[in-house]
């Protein structure tokens, strides 16, 4: 497939092989799109630095912590030199302190609730905001949701309350960005087995529930996200913004 030749784009979130954010950057690459990568910290670089080089020794590999402006900006000023301009954006960004997903929403601390609005919300509009001058030809934005975002789903707590502070930003960046032909759309998917979901409590029960409770009676497999990402970034896409599209076996049409 090459629907996406000639494209570039840039993923933030990665952290190793399981990431969702993984799964939609092999697509990307496999319909033809050049991308950069970024990561958080000593800690993941080599994880993020060894999956990148299997698209080739030149890939582009930048330190960025979303909480930094100054970081943001110096990620987008090296994409310009590179790239000359982008098309694509991957946000698969989210934290919160893991005292925050466990016990009650009800007790989730001031400083704790901040940190997880600004990593997980509004590094969306930040992100965008510096990619804005690179969409030249207009573009595609895609951020990482979950049904958590929707319906209560226990010790998700403050970090529901940022999906759905991502998703709203979404809309609102989709009407702000539309006239420019940018595109801006949330990917809702269904659990997958991921560093960052392993640290909600009761995580394995999760997975059992949609299991069993899904009308396609399964999890959704990664390879099945990636694929929803690439069309979401492709020109079949093109009318499609401001939109949370579910990718979880059907999990979030149930109501018992």
């Amino acid at each position: 497939m090459s629907f996406l030749a000639n494209k570039t784009g840039i993923v933030f979130g990665v952290a190793n092989k399981r990431s969702i954010a993984w799964a939609i950057a092999q697509a990307w690459h496999q319909a033809g799109a050049r991308l950069a990568f970024t990561y958080q910290g000593d800690r993941l670089r080599e994880n993020v630095e060894e999956l990148a080089r299997t698209f080739g020794a030149d890939a582009i590999l930048l330190p960025c912590d979303v909480t930094k402006d100054e970081e943001i900006n110096s990620v987008f000023a090296t994409i310009k030199k590179e790239f000359g301009r982008l098309d694509l954006l991957l946000h698969s960004v989210a934290f919160a302190p893991k005292d925050a997903l466990e016990g009650r929403f009800v007790d989730t601390r001031r400083e704790a609730f901040r940190i997880a609005m600004d990593i997980s919300a509004f590094s969306l509009v930040a992100l965008a905001r510096a990619a804005v001058p690179l969409m030249t030809s207009g573009g595609s934005i895609l951020a990482m949701s979950y049904y958590g975002a929707e319906k209560v789903i226990p010790h998700y707590n403050v970090m529901g309350v940022a999906k759905a502070a991502l998703e709203a930003a979404t809309r609102y960046l989709a009407y702000d960005l539309g006239p420019r032909k940018i595109r801006v759309n949330c990917l809702s998917a269904g659990p997958v087995n991921t560093l960052a979901a392993r640290g909600v409590s009761g995580f394995s029960q999760m997975l059992q529930h949609y299991e069993t409770h899904a009308p396609l009676e399964r999890n959704v497999l990664p390879a099945e996200l990636g694929a929803t990402g690439a069309f979401l970034a492709s020109d079949g896409a093109a009318a499609i913004t401001g939109q949370v599209i579910y990718v979880d076996c059907g999990y979030q049409i149930m109501g018992m």
